[in-house]
């Protein structure tokens, strides 16, 4: 039991771990042994997150990698392969907010299309190559994976002028427990995140909004928007032999703002 959480000799691909969210989960894993191999666009915040995670003392690798190309992610995943060896967990959590700011009926294709090309079509292709490695692996014995996604509490609840955010992140809960169906028989467990609030980039220009803050921050039973360090517990468990036997979930972390 007092190894539960150890993941030393784990190796995790976190794309988006540049920053916000994906930055706290990559912090998390590496402090707990995990070697952690961050897929980003921004080849300057890759870096920083490099010489951040490297002061913790873990294996960090970096790759600038688009998610929402195909070619991409299969690049990432044979260089992530060959430097170490193995991929144990894939944090698919790269992704665009909505904006909110546009009507639905004003909507054009383009942003349409942009959207899922990303916060959906970049989960298939990242988790894709890494799956069918740890599905050869299981058949070497070595039966063991994780597929996290990142989602939102959009996906659960009416987001005015933010419907192609909300699809896609509520297409995520789907995909993902197809997912664990499909590929428990290999030691692949799949969950997704549901973040609420959170001081990220993001969300940057609405907490700079009085009157939205106003509002929201009193709906929240912490009183306070979330961090990305508060998805650290999250991201250890899901990652080590401690949530071996629990899949096909959508774990809200929002400090009680869906319930109150």
């Amino acid at each position: 039991m007092a190894n539960l959480f150890d993941l030393n000799h784990r190796v995790a691909v976190v794309t988006g771990g540049n920053g916000g969210i994906g930055l706290g989960i990559a912090e998390a894993l590496a402090t707990h042994g995990c070697a952690v191999s961050i897929w980003g666009r921004n080849a300057e915040k890759n870096a920083a997150a490099a010489a951040q995670l490297s002061k913790l003392g873990g294996k960090v690798q970096t790759l600038v990698c688009d998610v929402a190309s195909r070619d991409e992610t299969a690049r990432a995943t044979d260089a992530t392969l060959k430097e170490f060896g193995r991929i144990d967990g894939c944090f698919a959590n790269a992704g665009i907010g909505g904006g909110g700011r546009t009507a639905f009926a004003d909507r054009t294709e383009d942003d349409w299309r942009r959207m899922f090309s990303i916060n959906l079509d970049g989960v298939f292709h990242a988790f894709q190559p890494v799956v069918r490695h740890m599905i050869a692996r299981a058949g070497q014995g070595d039966a063991f994976g994780r597929l996290v996604a990142t989602s939102s509490m959009a996906s659960l609840f009416g987001t005015a002028r933010n419907e192609h955010y909300a699809g896609s992140k509520a297409a995520i809960n789907s995909l993902i427990q197809a997912l664990a169906v499909e590929h428990a028989r290999y030691g692949v467990t799949a969950n997704a995140i549901l973040p609420g609030w959170i001081d990220t980039e993001m969300t940057e220009g609405l907490q700079a909004n009085d009157k939205f803050m106003a509002n929201a921050v009193p709906r929240i039973p912490m009183r306070r928007f979330g961090k990305p360090q508060d998805f650290a517990g999250i991201a250890v468990y899901l990652m080590s032999g401690a949530s071996a036997y629990h899949t096909a979930d959508t774990i809200v972390i929002d400090g009680g703002y869906s319930v109150f």
